[in-house]
C-alpha cells in the first residue's frame, strides 16, 4: 500500500458510507478549504500540478481537462463515469460501496473549480448496492448543508443527481455516456465537438471517473507536491489466478512483479505466464514484462498500456486461445453495432475462434485473424471499442502462436490438459 493511503482508508472496515465516519476520518474539509479559501482558478492550478490523471483509463491530466471549459459559459456540468464495465474492474464499485462521501467531496471540489451548478454521477445499473449508498450520501450531505444553496457560506451552489444506467459496456465511452444521460440510446457522438464545448444538452461539460475524483480530497489537502511524492498514489483491480484478489492501493510506477505478490502471488505450484496490465482491452504481457513499472509511459513503451489500471494475471494452466476468444465475445456482445469495423469485425472473430476451439480451425485462421484485427486499428470507429479488440489478439499471436497451432493441428489444448483442468477443445 502506498505510504499515506488516500483512498483505501476510506473504506477500511465498513467504510465510511455514514457521514459521521466520514467527517471523523476529516472528510468535507478539503471541500471546505477549497470552497472558502481558493479561487477555482487556484484549485484547478493545484490539481494540475499535482499530476493527477484520468482513472478511467485514457489517463487525460485532470487538471488540464479543467481548463478546457470555457470560463464565461453560464451553464456547466460536470458529470461523473460510475459505469465501470472493463472486466475485471471494480475499484470504483468499492468506492461508491464503500466511501461515497468521498466522491461527492471530490465532486464539490471539481464543480466549484469548472463554475458547475450541477453533477451528474452515472452509475451501472448492476451495482445496485453502490447507488444505494451514493444516493444516501447525497441526501445526508444535502441535509448537513454541504450541496445546495452557499455551501459552506460561500458563493458555490451545486446539485447532485444519481443516474442509473442500463448496464451497457459502451455508456463508459464518455460521448455514448452523454446520449444515455440525455435519455437517449447509448452511442458514441462523432467529435469534434468535444464534450468541453458541448456536452451534455450541448453544455460545457468536465466528465471525470470516480476514481479520479477521490482523489481530489487527498490533492487540495495535502497541496500539489505533496501529493506527487506519494507516487502518485492509484489504486489496481487485482484479478485472475492470485491468491488475494482484490483492490490494491500503491504508487503508480509500482512493478507488475510487486503487484502480483501485493495480492498474494500466484497460486501454489503455478507459474506467472502472461498478463492483461489494464483490463481485457490493454495487450497482454509476458514472463518478460514482470518488472515493467505500472504507469502511463512505460506500459505505453512495452507496447502495452495501464488503461482501467486492472491486472489480470494467468498462471500456466492457462490457456491464451480461450482466454482471448472470450474477451472477443464480450466486445462482441457489447458492440452498439454503430461502426462496421466494430460491429462485423468482433463477429468475424469470434466466428473464427469457434472454429479453432471446436476443433475445425485452420493454420489460415490465423492470417485471418490478423487481416480482421488489422481493419478494426487506427480510428476506424467512433469510439475505443473496436479498437480495444486487436491488443490482445496481436499480443497473443505474436506471443502463443504455438497454442493456436497445436489447437489447429490436434484439435486439442494442450495448455489446460497438462495443467489438469480442462480435457479437449470445448
Amino acid at each position: 500500500m502506498a505510504a499515506e493511503s488516500m483512498l483505501l482508508r476510506y473504506t477500511e472496515g465498513e467504510g465510511t458510507a455514514d457521514l459521521d465516519a466520514y467527517r471523523r476520518a476529516g472528510g468535507y474539509e478539503a471541500a471546505r478549504h477549497a470552497l472558502t479559501t481558493l479561487a477555482p482558478e487556484s484549485v484547478i492550478d493545484i490539481v494540475e500540478q499535482s499530476g493527477l490523471r484520468g482513472k478511467g483509463g485514457a489517463g487525460f491530466p485532470t487538471g488540464r481537462k479543467w481548463k478546457f471549459i470555457p470560463k464565461g459559459a453560464p451553464v456547466k456540468y460536470v458529470v461523473v463515469n460510475g459505469d465501470e464495465a472493463e472486466p475485471c474492474t471494480f475499484k470504483d464499485h468499492l468506492l461508491l460501496e464503500r466511501a461515497p462521501h468521498l466522491l461527492v467531496e471530490g465532486i464539490i471540489i471539481a464543480s466549484y473549480a469548472v463554475g458547475a451548478q450541477r453533477a451528474y454521477v452515472y452509475v451501472r445499473r448492476e451495482g445496485y448496492s453502490g447507488r444505494e449508498r451514493l444516493e444516501a450520501a447525497v441526501a445526508a450531505a444535502e441535509a448537513a448543508g454541504f450541496l445546495g444553496e452557499r455551501i459552506f457560506g460561500s458563493d458555490a451552489s451545486l446539485r447532485v443527481v444519481v443516474h442509473t444506467g442500463a448496464g451497457a459496456y459502451i455508456a463508459g465511452e464518455e460521448t455514448a455516456l452523454l446520449e444515455s444521460l440525455e435519455g437517449r440510446r447509448a452511442m458514441p457522438r462523432a467529435r469534434p465537438p468535444f464534450p468541453a464545448i458541448a456536452g451534455l444538452y450541448g453544455k460545457p461539460t468536465v466528465i471525470n471517473n470516480v476514481e479520479t475524483l477521490c482523489h481530489v480530497p487527498a490533492v487540495i489537502r495535502l497541496g500539489p507536491e505533496a501529493y506527487a511524492a506519494l507516487g502518485p498514489p492509484a489504486l489496481f483491480s487485482v484479478s485472475g489466478q492470485v491468491r488475494r484478489p482484490g483492490v490494491y492501493e500503491l504508487p503508480l510506477g509500482t512493478r507488475m512483479r510487486a503487484l502480483i505478490e501485493a495480492a498474494g502471488g500466484l497460486r501454489p505450484g503455478r507459474r506467472f505466464k502472461a498478463a492483461f496490465p489494464g483490463g481485457s482491452s490493454s495487450a497482454i504481457l509476458t514472463e518478460a514484462h514482470l518488472d515493467v513499472p505500472m504507469d502511463y509511459e512505460p506500459l505505453k513503451q512495452a507496447g502495452s498500456m495501464l488503461g482501467s489500471a486492472s491486472l489480470i494475471v494467468m498462471d500456466d494452466s492457462a490457456c491464451m486461445v480461450r482466454t482471448v476468444a472470450r474477451a472477443v465475445a464480450f466486445y462482441k456482445e457489447e458492440s452498439c453495432g454503430k461502426c462496421t469495423p466494430c460491429r462485423e469485425g468482433t463477429y468475424w472473430l469470434s466466428q473464427v475462434f469457434s472454429r479453432i476451439l471446436g476443433g475445425w480451425g485452420r493454420l489460415e485462421d490465423l492470417e485471418l485473424l490478423a487481416h480482421v484485427s488489422r481493419g478494426m486499428k487506427g480510428g476506424t470507429c467512433f469510439c475505443l471499442l473496436g479498437d480495444s479488440v486487436p491488443p490482445a489478439l496481436d499480443a497473443s499471436l505474436q506471443h502463443f502462436r504455438h497454442e493456436y497451432e497445436h489447437h489447429i493441428r490436434t484439435g486439442r489444448c494442450d495448455v489446460e490438459e497438462r495443467a489438469g483442468v480442462g480435457v479437449g477443445v470445448a
